[in-house]
Protein backbone atom coordinates (compact mmCIF):
# COMPACT_ATOMS: atom_id res chain seq x y z
CA UNK A 1 0.00 0.00 0.00
CA UNK A 2 1.06 3.55 -0.63
CA UNK A 3 -0.27 7.29 -1.40
CA UNK A 4 0.22 8.55 -5.00
CA UNK A 5 -1.22 11.84 -4.63
CA UNK A 6 -1.75 14.04 -1.29
CA UNK A 7 -4.10 17.10 -1.64
CA UNK A 8 -4.67 18.99 1.24
CA UNK A 9 -6.94 22.50 1.91
CA UNK A 10 -6.53 24.87 4.73
CA UNK A 11 -4.93 22.27 6.57
CA UNK A 12 -2.34 23.96 9.06
CA UNK A 13 0.01 26.38 7.39
CA UNK A 14 -0.87 24.95 3.74
CA UNK A 15 -3.80 26.66 2.18
CA UNK A 16 -4.04 24.21 -0.82
CA UNK A 17 -1.36 21.74 -1.85
CA UNK A 18 -0.75 19.16 -4.32
CA UNK A 19 1.86 16.56 -3.84
CA UNK A 20 2.52 13.22 -5.74
CA UNK A 21 4.68 10.18 -3.99
CA UNK A 22 6.05 6.58 -5.25
CA UNK A 23 6.55 3.73 -3.53
CA UNK A 24 9.29 3.68 -1.39
CA UNK A 25 11.31 6.42 0.51
CA UNK A 26 10.40 9.96 0.23
CA UNK A 27 12.68 12.39 2.23
CA UNK A 28 10.91 15.90 2.71
CA UNK A 29 13.98 18.33 3.55
CA UNK A 30 13.25 21.92 4.33
CA UNK A 31 13.97 24.40 7.60
CA UNK A 32 11.71 24.34 10.62
CA UNK A 33 8.57 26.06 9.99
CA UNK A 34 8.02 25.88 6.94
CA UNK A 35 5.69 22.94 6.63
CA UNK A 36 6.89 19.44 6.45
CA UNK A 37 5.64 17.59 9.40
CA UNK A 38 2.30 18.98 9.15
CA UNK A 39 2.38 16.79 5.48
CA UNK A 40 3.12 14.02 7.22
CA UNK A 41 0.56 14.89 9.88
CA UNK A 42 -2.12 15.26 7.29
CA UNK A 43 -1.40 11.46 6.59
CA UNK A 44 -1.82 10.62 10.29
CA UNK A 45 -4.42 12.25 10.77
CA UNK A 46 -6.28 10.26 7.95
CA UNK A 47 -4.71 7.28 9.09
CA UNK A 48 -5.79 7.52 12.44
CA UNK A 49 -8.44 10.04 12.49
CA UNK A 50 -6.10 12.40 15.24
CA UNK A 51 -2.85 13.68 15.54
CA UNK A 52 0.00 13.19 18.11
CA UNK A 53 0.46 16.31 18.13
CA UNK A 54 -2.74 17.64 19.71
CA UNK A 55 -5.94 16.94 21.77
CA UNK A 56 -8.43 17.97 19.29
CA UNK A 57 -8.59 18.43 15.75
CA UNK A 58 -9.65 22.18 15.77
CA UNK A 59 -5.83 23.25 15.66
CA UNK A 60 -5.38 21.10 12.61
CA UNK A 61 -7.74 23.68 10.73
CA UNK A 62 -5.87 26.94 9.20
CA UNK A 63 -6.71 29.93 11.21
CA UNK A 64 -9.65 32.10 10.11
CA UNK A 65 -11.19 28.96 7.83
CA UNK A 66 -14.12 26.63 8.64
CA UNK A 67 -12.62 23.57 7.87
CA UNK A 68 -9.83 21.75 6.55
CA UNK A 69 -9.58 18.73 4.25
CA UNK A 70 -7.37 15.76 3.06
CA UNK A 71 -7.33 13.68 0.29
CA UNK A 72 -5.54 11.06 -1.03
CA UNK A 73 -5.22 8.27 -3.57
CA UNK A 74 -4.16 4.95 -2.21
CA UNK A 75 -2.78 2.10 -4.26
CA UNK A 76 -2.72 -1.02 -3.07
CA UNK A 77 -2.93 -4.68 -4.29
CA UNK A 78 -6.09 -5.98 -5.70
CA UNK A 79 -5.37 -9.68 -4.29
CA UNK A 80 -4.86 -10.03 -0.52
CA UNK A 81 -2.55 -6.97 -0.06
CA UNK A 82 1.44 -7.50 0.70
CA UNK A 83 0.29 -9.67 3.94
CA UNK A 84 2.57 -12.65 2.11
CA UNK A 85 5.85 -10.23 2.29
CA UNK A 86 5.52 -8.98 5.53
CA UNK A 87 8.09 -10.19 8.17
CA UNK A 88 8.25 -10.08 11.69
CA UNK A 89 10.32 -7.43 12.88
CA UNK A 90 13.50 -9.76 14.69
CA UNK A 91 14.77 -10.86 10.91
CA UNK A 92 14.57 -7.09 10.06
CA UNK A 93 16.77 -5.29 12.64
CA UNK A 94 20.49 -6.20 12.81
CA UNK A 95 22.40 -3.87 15.44
CA UNK A 96 25.90 -4.70 13.99
CA UNK A 97 25.22 -3.58 10.97
CA UNK A 98 22.46 -2.39 8.09
CA UNK A 99 21.83 -4.03 5.03
CA UNK A 100 19.30 -3.14 2.96
CA UNK A 101 17.55 -6.89 2.10
CA UNK A 102 17.40 -8.85 -1.11
CA UNK A 103 14.33 -7.88 -1.47
CA UNK A 104 14.04 -4.30 -0.64
CA UNK A 105 10.93 -2.42 -2.06
CA UNK A 106 13.42 -0.10 -3.60
CA UNK A 107 15.64 -0.64 -6.34
CA UNK A 108 16.45 2.09 -8.40
CA UNK A 109 18.02 5.53 -7.92
CA UNK A 110 15.82 8.34 -6.68
CA UNK A 111 16.85 11.87 -7.64
CA UNK A 112 15.83 15.42 -6.54
CA UNK A 113 12.44 16.42 -7.10
CA UNK A 114 11.89 19.45 -8.95
CA UNK A 115 8.79 21.48 -8.98
CA UNK A 116 7.15 21.12 -11.86
CA UNK A 117 6.83 24.62 -13.83
CA UNK A 118 6.20 23.89 -17.56
CA UNK A 119 2.48 23.95 -18.94
CA UNK A 120 3.37 21.32 -21.33
CA UNK A 121 3.80 18.57 -18.72
CA UNK A 122 0.28 18.65 -19.08
CA UNK A 123 -1.35 16.32 -16.46
CA UNK A 124 1.05 15.98 -14.55
CA UNK A 125 1.38 19.41 -14.10
CA UNK A 126 -0.07 19.95 -10.50
CA UNK A 127 -1.40 22.94 -8.67
CA UNK A 128 -0.36 24.94 -5.61
CA UNK A 129 3.47 24.00 -5.91
CA UNK A 130 3.17 20.90 -5.98
CA UNK A 131 6.24 18.39 -7.40
CA UNK A 132 6.41 16.18 -10.43
CA UNK A 133 9.01 13.74 -9.01
CA UNK A 134 11.25 10.76 -10.74
CA UNK A 135 9.95 7.51 -10.16
CA UNK A 136 11.19 5.62 -7.74
CA UNK A 137 10.09 2.06 -8.29
CA UNK A 138 9.17 -1.17 -6.09
CA UNK A 139 10.45 -4.16 -7.46
CA UNK A 140 8.05 -5.83 -4.66
CA UNK A 141 5.16 -4.38 -5.30
CA UNK A 142 2.45 -5.01 -8.28
CA UNK A 143 2.16 -4.27 -11.61
CA UNK A 144 -0.12 -1.13 -12.63
CA UNK A 145 -3.12 -4.20 -13.88
CA UNK A 146 -2.62 -5.70 -10.25
CA UNK A 147 -3.05 -1.87 -8.28
CA UNK A 148 -6.77 -0.54 -7.84
CA UNK A 149 -6.74 2.61 -6.62
CA UNK A 150 -8.97 4.15 -4.17
CA UNK A 151 -9.02 8.10 -3.10
CA UNK A 152 -10.07 8.50 0.87
CA UNK A 153 -11.56 11.82 1.74
CA UNK A 154 -11.49 13.86 5.22
CA UNK A 155 -13.24 16.94 6.17
CA UNK A 156 -12.13 18.38 9.84
CA UNK A 157 -14.86 21.27 10.63
CA UNK A 158 -14.43 23.83 13.39
CA UNK A 159 -18.07 23.45 13.80
CA UNK A 160 -19.84 20.08 13.51
CA UNK A 161 -19.41 16.64 12.52
CA UNK A 162 -15.92 15.72 10.77
CA UNK A 163 -16.65 13.78 7.56
CA UNK A 164 -15.62 11.85 5.16
CA UNK A 165 -15.61 10.39 1.79
CA UNK A 166 -14.38 7.29 -0.30
CA UNK A 167 -14.33 7.68 -3.97
CA UNK A 168 -16.38 10.76 -3.64
CA UNK A 169 -19.03 8.46 -2.53
CA UNK A 170 -21.66 9.20 0.09
CA UNK A 171 -20.90 11.31 3.01
CA UNK A 172 -19.43 9.44 6.11
CA UNK A 173 -18.21 9.54 9.51
CA UNK A 174 -15.02 10.78 9.53
CA UNK A 175 -14.45 7.56 11.88
CA UNK A 176 -15.36 5.44 9.06
CA UNK A 177 -12.37 6.01 7.12
CA UNK A 178 -10.39 6.00 9.94
CA UNK A 179 -8.07 2.29 9.45
CA UNK A 180 -8.45 2.67 5.66
CA UNK A 181 -5.20 3.56 5.44
CA UNK A 182 -3.40 2.15 8.47
CA UNK A 183 0.32 4.17 9.26
CA UNK A 184 2.69 4.26 11.69
CA UNK A 185 4.34 7.81 12.77
CA UNK A 186 7.94 7.64 14.95
CA UNK A 187 8.04 11.06 16.09
CA UNK A 188 10.36 12.83 18.85
CA UNK A 189 7.64 12.78 21.05
CA UNK A 190 7.80 9.09 21.17
CA UNK A 191 9.81 9.27 24.31
CA UNK A 192 7.17 10.36 25.92
CA UNK A 193 5.42 6.79 25.86
CA UNK A 194 7.11 5.89 28.59
CA UNK A 195 8.64 8.70 30.17
CA UNK A 196 5.56 11.24 29.64
CA UNK A 197 2.03 11.70 31.55
CA UNK A 198 -0.62 9.38 30.89
CA UNK A 199 -2.60 11.11 28.05
CA UNK A 200 0.50 10.43 25.79
CA UNK A 201 -0.30 6.72 26.37
CA UNK A 202 -3.83 6.81 26.13
CA UNK A 203 -3.22 8.63 22.92
CA UNK A 204 -1.19 5.97 21.63
CA UNK A 205 -4.01 3.13 22.77
CA UNK A 206 -6.99 4.97 20.95
CA UNK A 207 -4.57 5.40 17.79
CA UNK A 208 -3.66 1.70 17.92
CA UNK A 209 -7.49 0.62 18.71
CA UNK A 210 -8.64 2.52 15.99
CA UNK A 211 -6.28 0.88 13.26
CA UNK A 212 -7.00 -2.70 14.98
CA UNK A 213 -10.32 -3.13 15.97
CA UNK A 214 -13.72 -2.84 14.13
CA UNK A 215 -15.83 0.37 15.90
CA UNK A 216 -13.43 1.01 18.41
CA UNK A 217 -13.39 4.94 17.07
CA UNK A 218 -17.01 4.87 17.15
CA UNK A 219 -17.11 3.38 20.66
CA UNK A 220 -14.15 5.97 21.85
CA UNK A 221 -16.26 8.77 19.83
CA UNK A 222 -19.35 7.89 21.84
CA UNK A 223 -17.66 7.67 25.51
CA UNK A 224 -16.08 11.21 24.87
CA UNK A 225 -19.45 12.79 24.13
CA UNK A 226 -20.66 11.04 27.29
CA UNK A 227 -17.73 12.17 29.32
CA UNK A 228 -18.44 15.96 28.35
CA UNK A 229 -22.68 15.34 29.22
CA UNK A 230 -21.50 14.28 32.16
CA UNK A 231 -19.20 16.69 33.32
CA UNK A 232 -21.68 19.74 32.59
CA UNK A 233 -24.65 18.19 34.55
CA UNK A 234 -21.91 17.40 37.71
CA UNK A 235 -20.73 21.51 37.27
CA UNK A 236 -24.43 22.50 37.44
CA UNK A 237 -25.36 20.33 40.31
CA UNK A 238 -21.60 21.88 42.17
CA UNK A 239 -22.73 25.39 41.33
CA UNK A 240 -26.60 25.08 43.22
CA UNK A 241 -24.37 24.69 46.63
CA UNK A 242 -26.76 22.69 48.07
CA UNK A 243 -26.15 19.85 49.79
CA UNK A 244 -26.16 16.20 47.63
CA UNK A 245 -28.88 14.33 49.73
CA UNK A 246 -31.37 17.43 48.43
CA UNK A 247 -30.51 17.23 44.94
CA UNK A 248 -32.59 13.85 44.10
CA UNK A 249 -34.08 14.91 41.21
CA UNK A 250 -30.91 15.98 39.62
CA UNK A 251 -29.41 12.73 41.20
CA UNK A 252 -31.47 10.93 38.67
CA UNK A 253 -30.60 12.28 35.71
CA UNK A 254 -27.00 12.15 36.88
CA UNK A 255 -27.39 8.15 37.20
CA UNK A 256 -29.01 8.43 33.89
CA UNK A 257 -25.74 9.54 32.54
CA UNK A 258 -23.39 7.30 34.82
CA UNK A 259 -25.29 4.42 33.48
CA UNK A 260 -24.47 5.51 30.22
CA UNK A 261 -20.90 5.95 30.84
CA UNK A 262 -20.65 2.64 32.60
CA UNK A 263 -21.69 0.65 29.59
CA UNK A 264 -19.47 2.50 26.76
CA UNK A 265 -16.42 2.77 29.48
CA UNK A 266 -16.58 -0.75 30.33
CA UNK A 267 -16.64 -1.82 26.38
CA UNK A 268 -13.69 0.13 25.50
CA UNK A 269 -11.91 -0.79 28.37
CA UNK A 270 -12.35 -4.41 27.52
CA UNK A 271 -11.13 -3.35 24.23
CA UNK A 272 -7.43 -1.72 25.38
CA UNK A 273 -6.85 -4.75 27.47
CA UNK A 274 -7.34 -6.82 24.38
CA UNK A 275 -4.97 -4.68 23.05
CA UNK A 276 -2.23 -4.40 25.07
CA UNK A 277 -2.30 -8.20 25.66
CA UNK A 278 -1.58 -8.13 21.87
CA UNK A 279 1.17 -5.98 22.20
CA UNK A 280 2.85 -6.79 24.95
CA UNK A 281 4.74 -10.32 23.15
CA UNK A 282 6.08 -8.54 20.50
CA UNK A 283 6.97 -5.32 22.55
CA UNK A 284 9.10 -7.46 24.68
CA UNK A 285 10.89 -9.98 21.74
CA UNK A 286 11.43 -6.46 19.90
CA UNK A 287 13.59 -4.40 22.58
CA UNK A 288 15.12 -7.12 23.55
CA UNK A 289 16.75 -7.50 20.26
CA UNK A 290 16.75 -4.05 19.73
CA UNK A 291 18.96 -3.87 22.92
CA UNK A 292 20.82 -6.88 22.01
CA UNK A 293 20.21 -8.83 25.30
CA UNK A 294 17.79 -9.77 27.23
CA UNK A 295 15.81 -7.15 29.40
CA UNK A 296 12.25 -8.68 30.02
CA UNK A 297 10.46 -5.34 28.99
CA UNK A 298 6.81 -5.65 30.00
CA UNK A 299 3.92 -4.01 29.01
CA UNK A 300 0.59 -3.98 31.18
CA UNK A 301 -2.89 -2.27 31.33
CA UNK A 302 -3.94 0.44 34.26
CA UNK A 303 -7.44 0.63 33.69
CA UNK A 304 -9.58 3.08 35.59
CA UNK A 305 -12.41 0.93 35.72
CA UNK A 306 -10.24 -1.52 37.63
CA UNK A 307 -13.77 -3.89 38.15
CA UNK A 308 -13.30 -5.17 34.68
CA UNK A 309 -10.15 -7.08 35.38
CA UNK A 310 -11.91 -8.27 38.54
CA UNK A 311 -15.76 -9.10 37.55
CA UNK A 312 -17.32 -10.75 35.10
CA UNK A 313 -20.47 -8.41 35.36
CA UNK A 314 -18.77 -4.90 36.64
CA UNK A 315 -21.48 -3.16 35.86
CA UNK A 316 -22.89 -3.20 39.07
CA UNK A 317 -19.75 -2.95 41.20
CA UNK A 318 -18.35 0.35 39.40
CA UNK A 319 -21.90 2.10 39.92
CA UNK A 320 -21.38 1.15 43.30
CA UNK A 321 -17.46 2.96 43.27
CA UNK A 322 -19.66 5.75 41.68
CA UNK A 323 -22.23 6.10 44.18
CA UNK A 324 -19.11 6.77 46.64
CA UNK A 325 -17.41 9.66 44.60
CA UNK A 326 -20.26 11.78 43.99
CA UNK A 327 -20.50 13.81 46.57
CA UNK A 328 -16.20 14.78 45.22
CA UNK A 329 -17.65 14.77 41.69
CA UNK A 330 -20.10 17.34 42.38
CA UNK A 331 -17.79 19.74 44.48
CA UNK A 332 -15.13 19.31 41.58
CA UNK A 333 -17.31 19.28 38.68
CA UNK A 334 -15.52 16.56 37.55
CA UNK A 335 -15.40 12.89 36.33
CA UNK A 336 -13.08 11.03 38.66
CA UNK A 337 -12.80 7.49 37.30
CA UNK A 338 -13.77 6.54 33.75
CA UNK A 339 -11.25 5.38 30.86
CA UNK A 340 -9.98 8.97 30.22
CA UNK A 341 -7.66 8.28 33.44
CA UNK A 342 -6.11 4.87 32.20
CA UNK A 343 -2.79 4.39 31.89
CA UNK A 344 -0.25 2.13 30.40
CA UNK A 345 2.52 1.00 32.56
CA UNK A 346 6.09 0.35 30.69
CA UNK A 347 8.87 -1.79 32.71
CA UNK A 348 12.30 -2.76 32.59
CA UNK A 349 13.38 -6.17 34.79
CA UNK A 350 10.01 -5.42 36.31
CA UNK A 351 10.88 -1.82 37.43
CA UNK A 352 8.41 1.39 36.20
CA UNK A 353 10.49 2.42 33.10
CA UNK A 354 9.98 6.36 33.38
CA UNK A 355 11.96 5.85 36.72
CA UNK A 356 14.64 3.91 36.14
CA UNK A 357 15.41 3.42 32.71
CA UNK A 358 17.75 5.40 31.01
CA UNK A 359 17.25 8.09 28.12
CA UNK A 360 18.62 5.37 25.49
CA UNK A 361 16.20 2.61 26.83
CA UNK A 362 13.58 5.10 27.03
CA UNK A 363 14.23 5.34 23.17
CA UNK A 364 14.93 1.65 22.69
CA UNK A 365 11.11 1.23 24.22
CA UNK A 366 9.67 3.44 22.40
CA UNK A 367 11.26 2.11 18.85
CA UNK A 368 10.18 -1.45 20.25
CA UNK A 369 6.60 -0.22 20.86
CA UNK A 370 5.81 1.35 17.27
CA UNK A 371 7.54 -1.67 15.59
CA UNK A 372 5.12 -3.86 17.88
CA UNK A 373 2.23 -1.91 16.10
CA UNK A 374 3.42 -2.16 13.38
CA UNK A 375 4.01 -6.15 13.02
CA UNK A 376 0.22 -6.33 13.87
CA UNK A 377 -1.60 -3.95 11.76
CA UNK A 378 0.81 -5.55 9.22
CA UNK A 379 -0.86 -8.93 10.38
CA UNK A 380 -3.92 -8.31 11.01
CA UNK A 381 -4.76 -5.87 7.53
CA UNK A 382 -2.61 -8.18 5.40
CA UNK A 383 -1.30 -5.17 3.83
CA UNK A 384 2.27 -3.09 5.06
CA UNK A 385 1.56 0.49 7.14
CA UNK A 386 3.07 3.72 5.92
CA UNK A 387 5.97 4.64 7.85
CA UNK A 388 6.77 7.84 9.10
CA UNK A 389 9.68 8.99 10.34
CA UNK A 390 9.23 12.58 11.54
CA UNK A 391 12.35 14.14 12.47
CA UNK A 392 13.25 11.41 14.45
CA UNK A 393 17.30 11.17 13.32
CA UNK A 394 18.59 14.19 15.29
CA UNK A 395 17.06 12.47 18.32
CA UNK A 396 18.44 9.40 18.06
CA UNK A 397 22.46 7.86 18.01
CA UNK A 398 23.93 5.87 15.93
CA UNK A 399 22.83 2.54 16.62
CA UNK A 400 19.22 3.41 16.79
CA UNK A 401 19.18 5.06 13.84
CA UNK A 402 21.24 2.21 11.47
CA UNK A 403 18.01 -0.15 13.99
CA UNK A 404 15.00 2.31 12.47
CA UNK A 405 15.95 2.88 8.99
CA UNK A 406 16.84 -1.29 8.49
CA UNK A 407 13.21 -1.44 9.22
CA UNK A 408 11.87 0.91 7.13
CA UNK A 409 13.66 0.61 4.09
CA UNK A 410 12.04 -2.86 4.14
CA UNK A 411 8.66 -1.31 3.97
CA UNK A 412 6.01 -0.43 1.00
CA UNK A 413 5.94 3.24 1.53
CA UNK A 414 8.64 5.68 3.96
CA UNK A 415 7.93 8.92 4.98
CA UNK A 416 11.30 11.09 6.13
CA UNK A 417 11.17 14.56 7.26
CA UNK A 418 14.61 16.24 8.14
CA UNK A 419 15.18 19.87 9.11
CA UNK A 420 18.57 19.65 7.03
CA UNK A 421 20.85 18.03 4.93
CA UNK A 422 23.34 16.49 7.45
CA UNK A 423 20.17 15.00 9.03
CA UNK A 424 19.48 12.50 6.29
CA UNK A 425 20.99 9.09 6.88
CA UNK A 426 24.06 8.82 4.28
CA UNK A 427 23.09 5.09 3.98
CA UNK A 428 19.82 6.22 2.06
CA UNK A 429 21.17 9.05 0.16
CA UNK A 430 24.63 7.40 -1.02
CA UNK A 431 23.04 4.35 -2.13
CA UNK A 432 20.40 6.46 -3.89
CA UNK A 433 17.36 4.66 -2.32
CA UNK A 434 15.25 8.01 -2.00
CA UNK A 435 13.43 10.52 -3.34
CA UNK A 436 14.06 13.93 -2.24
CA UNK A 437 11.36 16.80 -2.28
CA UNK A 438 12.69 20.26 -1.23
CA UNK A 439 9.79 22.22 0.94
CA UNK A 440 11.06 25.10 0.58
CA UNK A 441 10.68 25.33 -3.25
CA UNK A 442 7.16 23.49 -2.60
CA UNK A 443 6.30 25.97 -0.46
CA UNK A 444 7.54 29.11 -2.81
CA UNK A 445 5.48 27.31 -5.80
CA UNK A 446 2.24 26.87 -3.64
CA UNK A 447 2.42 30.69 -2.77
CA UNK A 448 3.21 31.70 -6.57
CA UNK A 449 0.78 29.70 -8.01
CA UNK A 450 -1.80 30.85 -5.51
CA UNK A 451 -0.95 34.64 -6.47
CA UNK A 452 -0.86 33.58 -10.03
CA UNK A 453 -4.83 32.22 -9.84
CA UNK A 454 -6.10 35.48 -7.89
CA UNK A 455 -4.58 37.52 -10.76
CA UNK A 456 -6.52 35.68 -13.49
CA UNK A 457 -9.67 35.52 -11.41
CA UNK A 458 -9.28 39.64 -11.15
CA UNK A 459 -8.58 39.66 -14.94
CA UNK A 460 -11.43 37.45 -15.70
CA UNK A 461 -13.70 39.48 -13.72
CA UNK A 462 -12.71 42.74 -15.25
CA UNK A 463 -13.09 41.45 -18.90
CA UNK A 464 -17.01 40.28 -17.61
CA UNK A 465 -17.24 43.53 -16.31
CA UNK A 466 -16.32 45.56 -19.35
CA UNK A 467 -17.97 42.97 -21.66
CA UNK A 468 -20.69 44.90 -23.89
CA UNK A 469 -22.83 41.85 -23.69
CA UNK A 470 -22.38 40.97 -27.50
CA UNK A 471 -22.46 37.52 -27.15
CA UNK A 472 -19.22 37.13 -27.90
CA UNK A 473 -16.65 34.46 -25.81
CA UNK A 474 -13.50 33.68 -24.74
CA UNK A 475 -11.55 31.13 -26.61
CA UNK A 476 -14.77 29.61 -27.17
CA UNK A 477 -16.11 30.07 -23.32
CA UNK A 478 -18.70 31.77 -22.35
CA UNK A 479 -17.80 35.10 -20.92
CA UNK A 480 -17.98 34.37 -17.60
CA UNK A 481 -16.33 31.27 -17.51
CA UNK A 482 -11.83 31.88 -17.42
CA UNK A 483 -10.76 30.59 -20.68
CA UNK A 484 -7.33 29.91 -19.10
CA UNK A 485 -9.14 27.58 -16.16
CA UNK A 486 -9.29 24.26 -17.45
CA UNK A 487 -9.81 21.32 -15.21
CA UNK A 488 -6.29 19.54 -15.26
CA UNK A 489 -3.69 22.03 -16.45
CA UNK A 490 -1.23 23.61 -14.75
CA UNK A 491 -2.46 26.97 -12.99
CA UNK A 492 -6.02 26.50 -13.54
CA UNK A 493 -9.03 26.09 -11.24
CA UNK A 494 -10.88 28.79 -9.92
CA UNK A 495 -9.57 29.86 -6.03
CA UNK A 496 -11.30 27.24 -3.77
CA UNK A 497 -11.50 24.16 -6.35
CA UNK A 498 -8.78 21.86 -5.37
CA UNK A 499 -6.55 20.98 -8.39
CA UNK A 500 -5.84 17.61 -9.56
CA UNK A 501 -6.70 14.99 -12.17
CA UNK A 502 -10.18 14.90 -13.75
CA UNK A 503 -11.33 10.93 -13.43
CA UNK A 504 -10.77 10.44 -17.20
CA UNK A 505 -7.65 12.04 -17.11
CA UNK A 506 -3.99 9.82 -16.60
CA UNK A 507 -0.57 11.74 -15.00
CA UNK A 508 1.73 10.08 -17.88
CA UNK A 509 3.71 8.26 -15.23
CA UNK A 510 1.03 5.46 -14.73
CA UNK A 511 0.85 3.77 -18.41
CA UNK A 512 -2.00 5.93 -19.00
CA UNK A 513 -3.97 4.19 -16.11
CA UNK A 514 -6.92 6.62 -14.93
CA UNK A 515 -6.10 8.49 -11.93
CA UNK A 516 -9.33 9.45 -9.04
CA UNK A 517 -9.84 12.83 -9.25
CA UNK A 518 -8.67 14.27 -6.08
CA UNK A 519 -9.28 18.14 -6.89
CA UNK A 520 -12.86 18.45 -8.09
CA UNK A 521 -14.80 16.66 -5.09
CA UNK A 522 -17.12 19.03 -4.06
CA UNK A 523 -16.63 20.02 -0.73
CA UNK A 524 -20.76 19.77 0.25
CA UNK A 525 -20.23 17.85 3.61
CA UNK A 526 -23.22 17.70 5.19
CA UNK A 527 -23.08 17.64 9.45
CA UNK A 528 -25.29 15.19 10.79
CA UNK A 529 -26.71 17.19 13.97
CA UNK A 530 -28.36 13.84 15.78
CA UNK A 531 -24.68 12.88 17.05
CA UNK A 532 -23.13 16.26 17.58
CA UNK A 533 -19.97 16.94 16.76
CA UNK A 534 -16.91 13.94 16.80
CA UNK A 535 -14.01 14.57 19.95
Amino acid sequence: MYISRLALDHFRSWPHLVVDFKPGVTILKGANGLGKTNIVEAVEVLSTGSSHRVSSTLPLIERGEAKATIRANVNENNGNGNGNDVETIHESVNNDSVQVAVNSPIDEVGENVEQSSNDEQGSEALIGGATSQESVQNSNYPADNDVRETTYEVTIAARGANRGRINGGNSLYMRDIVGKVPSVSFTPDDQRLVAGDPAGRRGFLDQAGSLLIPGYAANLSNANKIAKQRAALLKQLGQRGEPVDAQNAALNGLEIWTGQFIGVGVALTRARAGLIERLARPFSRIYDELAGKPQHAGLSYAPSFEEVLDFEQPEPEISKHYQRLYAGEIARGRNLIGPHRDDMTLTLDGMPAREFASNGEMWTMALALKMALFNEIAEVQQVKPIVILDDVFAQLDETRRRQILDFALQQDQVLITVAAAGDIPLNVTEAGKAAIIDVAELKAGAEDENANLVAQLKAVRENTKNDTGNGDDLNGQQPDEPADFETGQKGQGLPGEKNGLDNNQTDGSDGGRPRQNLANHKDNEVSDTRDGAES
